[in-house]
C-alpha cells in the first residue's frame, strides 16, 4: 500500500491547541538554563553528559530492542551472545551517529521548539564543529566495527541508514513535505534488516516483512505526538502532518495506518507459531481500538489526548517484537 499523498491546508481549523492535552509530564515547560558547572569533575561530567545527549539515547534503547529479536529469527534459535553484542555495539553507534548529525543539521528549529529548547546544541553546551566531528567519526567506527565483527553487509546496512536518515529525510524532506515522517522513517526501520543480515550475510524476505511493521507503526506513533506538540512544529517551520493537515484528517490516517501495521504483521506468520499470532492479533486489535477512540475523540470536537496513543505505540512495538523472539527461541512448530 502506497502511503496517503498529503493534503493542502484547508479552510478547516485543526483541533485548537488548547484542547489538545497531554499528562502533566508530558507538558514542556520553559526551565531556566543550567549555571556553568564549576570544577573539573563537574566540567568533565557535564560535557559528556551533553554528547550524550547528542545521541538521543532513549531512540538507542528501543531501535535495540528490535534488532534483538530480528537476530532470534533470523537464527531461528538464539544467536552468539558474542555476535548480538558486537551487533548492538555497532548499531548503537550508528544510531548515535545519525541522531547526532542530525542534532547539528537541526539545532536552528531546536532552539525554536519547546520539547528539543534543551538539546545540547539549542543550548550551546556543544560547539557545532565538534558536534559534526562527533558524529562522523561514530559513522565510520560503526561501519568498521560492524564490518570486522558481523559481516561487510551489516556495515553496509548500517552507513545506508545513516545516509539517509541525515540526508534524505533531515535535510531533504523534514522541512519540505507532510510525508516527512512517512518515508524518512525508513531509517528507523534498518535494525532488523541489520540485526538480520549480521546473523546470515543476507537479507530475506521476514527481514523485510519487520521492517514494513515498522515503517507502517512509525505514522501513527509520531503523527501522535505531533498532533500534541503541533504548535512547536509550527513555530519551527517544520510542515508536520498535524501542522498543514486538519486534525480529522491527521487521525484519519493514524487509524488507516494503524490498521495496516497490524495486517502487514500477520505476514510473519509463516514463521512464527501461535506464540507470536496470539501477541499480534490481540496487541493489534488493542492498537486499533485506540486509534479509533483518538479519532472519536477528535470528531466529538472535544478535549484530544494523543499522548496516550504515542506511548502504546511503543509499548505494542516492544512487546510484538519480544514475541518474535520467545517464538524464535521456544522453536515451536510454525504455523504453516
Amino acid at each position: 500500500m502506497s502511503a496517503p499523498a498529503s493534503r493542502p491546508s484547508r479552510t478547516v481549523e485543526p483541533v485548537p491547541q488548547d484542547r489538545i492535552v497531554a499528562p502533566a509530564a508530558d507538558r514542556p515547560g520553559a526551565e531556566a538554563p543550567a549555571a556553568a558547572p564549576t570544577g573539573r569533575v563537574a566540567r568533565i561530567r557535564a560535557t559528556v553528559l551533553a554528547y550524550l545527549g547528542l545521541t538521543k539515547t532513549r531512540i538507542i534503547e528501543q531501535l535495540l530492542v528490535v534488532t534483538v529479536p530480528a537476530m532470534f529469527l533470523a537464527q531461528r534459535g538464539i544467536p552468539s551472545l558474542w555476535l548480538i553484542v558486537a551487533t548492538l555495539v555497532g548499531g548503537a553507534m550508528a544510531a548515535a551517529a545519525a541522531h547526532a548529525l542530525n542534532c547539528v543539521v537541526d539545532a536552528d528549529i531546536d532552539k525554536k521548539m519547546q520539547r528539543t529548547a534543551r538539546r545540547p546544541l539549542a543550548r550551546g553546551q556543544v560547539p557545532t564543529r565538534n558536534a559534526l566531528v562527533f558524529g562522523l567519526v561514530l559513522a565510520a567506527a560503526s561501519s568498521v566495527w560492524l564490518g570486522f565483527t558481523t559481516n561487510w553487509l551489516a556495515a553496509a546496512l548500517s552507513l545506508a541508514a545513516i545516509a539517509f536518515y541525515v540526508l534524505v529525510y533531515t535535510l531533504v524532506l523534514k522541512r519540505r513535505t507532510a510525508q516527512n515522517i512517512v518515508w524518512g522513517g525508513a531509517a528507523g526501520c534498518m535494525p532488523v534488516v541489520i540485526g538480520w543480515a549480521a546473523v546470515t550475510g543476507t537479507v530475506e524476505w521476514p527481514a523485510l516483512v519487520m521492517f514494513g511493521v515498522i515503517f507502517f507503526w512509525t505514522p501513527p506513533h509520531f503523527w501522535a505526538l505531533a498532533m500534541r506538540y503541533r504548535e512547536d512544529y509550527a513555530a519551527a517551520g517544520v510542515p508536520m502532518l498535524p501542522v498543514v493537515a486538519p486534525a480529522p484528517a491527521v487521525s484519519v490516517r493514524i487509524v488507516v495506518y494503524s490498521w495496516v501495521m497490524v495486517a502487514w504483521s500477520l505476514l510473519l506468520l509463516p514463521v512464527t507459531s501461535w506464540v507470536y499470532l496470539a501477541v499480534a492479533l490481540l496487541g493489534g486489535a488493542y492498537f486499533v481500538f485506540r486509534a479509533h477512540r483518538l479519532h472519536a475523540q477528535v470528531r466529538a470536537g472535544g478535549e484530544v489526548s494523543p499522548m496516550p496513543l504515542f506511548h502504546l505505540s511503543n509499548i505494542y512495538l516492544c512487546v510484538l517484537f519480544a514475541a518474535i523472539a520467545v517464538d524464535a527461541a521456544l522453536g515451536l512448530p510454525v504455523l504453516f
